[in-house]
Formats: C-alpha cells, sequence, structure tokens
C-alpha cells in the first residue's frame, strides 16, 4: 500500500481512520470507492482522497456509508489513536 506523502488536515475527525480500517482490509481506495458508489454514495476519487486526508469535512450521510461499507459502528470512526 502507498504511503502518505502529505500530512493530514484538519476538516474532519474520521479521515485517519478511514485510511487505517480501508487498509486493515486491504481494499484499494478505487476499490473502495467503487463499494461507496455501489452503496448509494455518489463520491469522486479526488472527493474521496481529500476526505481520508482530512482536507475536507465528512458529511452525515458519507459517515453512515462509510461506516456500513467498513462493517464498523459510526463511533468506530470517531476514535482517536495514539
Amino acid at each position: 500500500m502507498k504511503i502518505r506523502k502529505q500530512t493530514y488536515g484538519d476538516c474532519n475527525l474520521i479521515g485517519k481512520n478511514v485510511e487505517r480500517l480501508r487498509k486493515m482490509l486491504n481494499i484499494k481506495q478505487k476499490d473502495f470507492i467503487a463499494k461507496l458508489q455501489v452503496a448509494g454514495l455518489n463520491i469522486n476519487p479526488t472527493s474521496y482522497s481529500k476526505l481520508e486526508g482530512q482536507i475536507r469535512t465528512a458529511t452525515d450521510k458519507e459517515v453512515y456509508i462509510i461506516a456500513k461499507v467498513l462493517g464498523v459502528d459510526m463511533l468506530q470512526l470517531f476514535e482517536f489513536s495514539s
């Protein structure tokens, strides 16, 4: 898996966890975006990348569908890791 080249922003709280969980499941970003689209989230690769990088905010719909596709409780997306 690729290593992040840019530092994280501060526009959302879930980006790092979404990226971590996605990578734990060995899902490539493009494949994850396809799963999100099938689940009803109209998101493009640039917008999703900015969400993971915490460069843009995440909507409630995005949080809900991302958690659903990852198979986790929405609160897990907000957990802080050390």
